[in-house]
């Protein structure tokens, strides 16, 4: 792709993040003191995040049995109040356990 037909992208991704983050200051001045909405942004970053790992969870490994396995893991793990590095480690040790007794059988 030549630079010039890249240029509108750019500004246009560049242009819109702006926006995102420059219109809750400018029209927002007072301080949020509602319950709710605050209780809602607080959690808005966490859902967002896992909007966006859980499908990759699912298609990141060659099967989908070896990652649901691993997710699994990872959930009763994190239940449990594990660290981040242990949930992180034992589930990927998981997949490859499971992964490599698939390519066994």
């Amino acid at each position: 792709m030549i630079f010039f037909e890249f240029l509108p992208y750019l500004l246009v991704s560049a242009g819109v993040t702006y926006l995102v983050r420059m219109l809750p200051m400018v029209l927002v001045r007072k301080k949020i003191e509602n319950k709710f909405i605050l209780s809602f942004l607080h959690y808005v970053p966490y859902s967002v995040l896992t909007v966006m790992t859980i499908p990759d969870i699912f298609y990141s490994t060659s099967s989908p049995v070896s990652a649901s396995v691993g997710f699994a893991a990872a959930f009763v793990l994190a239940f449990f109040d594990k660290g981040l590095l242990r949930v992180a480690a034992i589930s990927c040790a998981v997949v490859l356990a499971v992964e490599g007794i698939m390519f066994l059988l």
